[in-house]
């Protein structure tokens, strides 16, 4: 990760619970919370690589602990989040960031591959709001919701993610109309193409795809994972208190291009 250009010790006593935290871009944000001084709580399905990333995320002197849990699962979930409260205090920031995705065209994907995918993002963020809002330390407290730019842009071979990230950015700017008046902002960050995730490696995982994908780029470059952490950072503190129901992209411009720039690498 590299270093932030938020201040050291930023986020101290403060708990931020991530949703699918255990690899990619979303362990990225949970090590730049940490590393800004708060205590985090990473949850996901695997147990091997939770444990993983846990021991990562304490290596570098991060409070950290796993909860695992199927964000589909809500009784499930609603365990884990509570399990976190007890142990590190109420939630200061929520990142809903579990997510699914496989390039198919419509016909290619099953009933059940199609659902799979709407039931992990977009249920399964419900899930999460729902089930740490009780749990938030209100008023105050941010969510964050992980999106993407095919939520406002047909992409082919996307079908499955556009319908359910566009849920998502809707359901973003709802719970920000019901959840205000009890102090909670709700804001949506939408990464770009970034490297060395899981997201990528199906998308352009190959280097020649990946040097189409970033030459297509407005900024002809690829994203980090430091790159999208510096704006969650800003929309869960202090300096975005007057910001809610927004939809932030970090994708060096891919939004601009809608579904063309996936066209340079299939």
């Amino acid at each position: 990760m590299a270093a932030s250009v938020f201040r050291e010790g930023l986020y101290r006593g403060r708990v931020v619970f991530v949703t699918g935290g255990s690899s990619g871009i979303n362990l990225g944000l949970a090590e730049a919370f940490g590393l800004a001084g708060a205590k985090v709580a990473i949850n996901g399905r695997n147990l091997e690589k939770l444990a993983r990333a846990v021991e990562g995320l304490r290596q570098q002197g991060i409070v950290a602990e796993g909860y695992p849990a199927d964000v589909r699962e809500y009784q499930a979930l609603e365990g884990a989040i509570s399990q976190a409260v007890e142990t590190l205090g109420p939630i200061d920031v929520l990142v809903c960031g579990a997510a699914g995705n496989f390039p198919a065209p419509a016909m290619a994907i099953s009933p059940n591959g199609f659902k799979a995918v709407v039931d992990i993002d977009l249920l399964g963020t419900f899930n999460a709001c729902r089930a740490a809002f009780e749990r938030l330390n209100k008023p105050g407290a941010s969510v964050l919701n992980i999106t993407a730019p095919q939520a406002a842009f047909p992409y082919a071979l996307q079908s499955h993610v556009c319908a359910a990230k566009a849920g998502v950015d809707m359901l973003t700017r709802i719970l920000a109309l019901e959840w205000g008046p009890a102090g909670v902002r709700v804001n949506a960050v939408s990464p770009g193409p970034i490297l060395e995730t899981g997201g990528m490696a199906r998308l352009a995982g190959s280097p020649e795809s990946q040097a189409r994908l970033a030459q297509a780029m407005p900024l002809q470059r690829l994203g980090t994972k430091a790159d999208v952490a510096q704006l969650p950072l800003f929309l869960a503190s202090d300096a975005a208190s007057y910001c809610t129901g927004g939809v932030y992209p970090a994708d060096g411009g891919m939004g601009l291009l809608g579904g063309a720039a996936l066209l340079q690498v299939t």
